[in-house]
């Protein structure tokens, strides 16, 4: 890996790969620049590929005292686009990619931006009396709450839970069972530093990105799962309706990572999105 140094001084790890037009690919919380690797062999030939380990994610471990907050990841994808020179961008955001990317138009619009795609993600995650299209739809103040002392007192344990107790029937048994998958999630989450992790968790649930929704006014794609842990069908299309022109891709049967169940059929529908006039 490759890195550049955010304009705080932290060295930002990323992989860069391909020729072609630029596409920046950000993954999820508790993931890493890994989560795009199925998806090279397609991409690169056409595109340069910029995938980062966010700030206190995977192999990236912080040396400043800077909480990865999604404020501060967002300044650090305005400064990996200046400091690659990087203008009509692609940007693709999974859960707290999305996030991020919405958190950096929300500040700079959508400048240097020509196409977003964003998969399965409610732009406000904790729910309401008035707002039911977060998480579970019934994730509120108080469920959050709990949710942070979990994590505190078992990290790796609270985020396999959150999936595997969410939505998605199949997670519930494979939790239930504790699946080989979800031993190799929990073997990679024990590796992680959970204090940043935490402090980032907790400002992805303080954000609403609902007003900037309306404020994209370039392409975008819409990937969900048709049976996501976190988020009902209705999210989906609340997103959609909020995006002027906004194309809408539901995955039935797939979770909170569609792109990952239906890898091929993502890379296309990607692929095609980006080729479209």
């Amino acid at each position: 890996m490759t890195h550049f140094f955010a304009d705080d001084g932290e060295k930002i790890h990323v992989q860069v790969a391909g020729d072609g037009s630029p596409i920046v690919m950000l993954h999820g919380w508790t993931a890493s620049h890994r989560e795009w690797s199925p998806f090279l062999d397609r991409l690169t030939p056409h595109h340069r590929v910029y995938r980062w380990d966010a700030r206190g994610h995977g192999g990236h471990r912080l040396s400043r005292d800077t909480v990865p907050t999604v404020q501060r990841m967002a300044q650090d994808l305005h400064n990996l686009i200046d400091h690659y020179h990087l203008t009509s961008l692609v940007a693709v955001g999974h859960s707290m990619g999305a996030l991020t990317l919405w958190q950096y138009i929300a500040e700079h619009g959508c400048r240097n931006l020509r196409k977003v795609c964003f998969i399965d993600q409610s732009p406000k995650l904790l729910t309401d009396d008035d707002w039911l299209d977060g998480i579970y739809g019934d994730f509120d103040r108080e469920r959050s709450a709990a949710f942070l002392t979990h994590l505190e007192n078992d990290f790796a344990e609270s985020v396999l839970r959150l999936g595997g107790m969410g939505l998605n029937q199949p997670a519930r048994q494979k939790y239930q069972e504790k699946s080989s998958g979800l031993e190799k999630a929990r073997r990679w989450l024990t590796e992680q530093d959970p204090s940043p992790l935490i402090a980032c968790w907790e400002s992805l649930t303080e954000a609403d990105y609902r007003a900037t929704l309306d404020r994209i006014d370039i392409p975008a794609l819409l990937v969900y799962g048709g049976a996501s842990n976190y988020y009902r069908g209705e999210t989906a299309h609340y997103v959609k309706s909020r995006i002027a022109g906004a194309v809408l891709r539901i995955y039935e049967g797939s979770d909170h990572s569609p792109h990952q169940w239906e890898r091929e059929r993502f890379v296309s529908d990607l692929r095609e999105f980006i080729d479209s006039p």
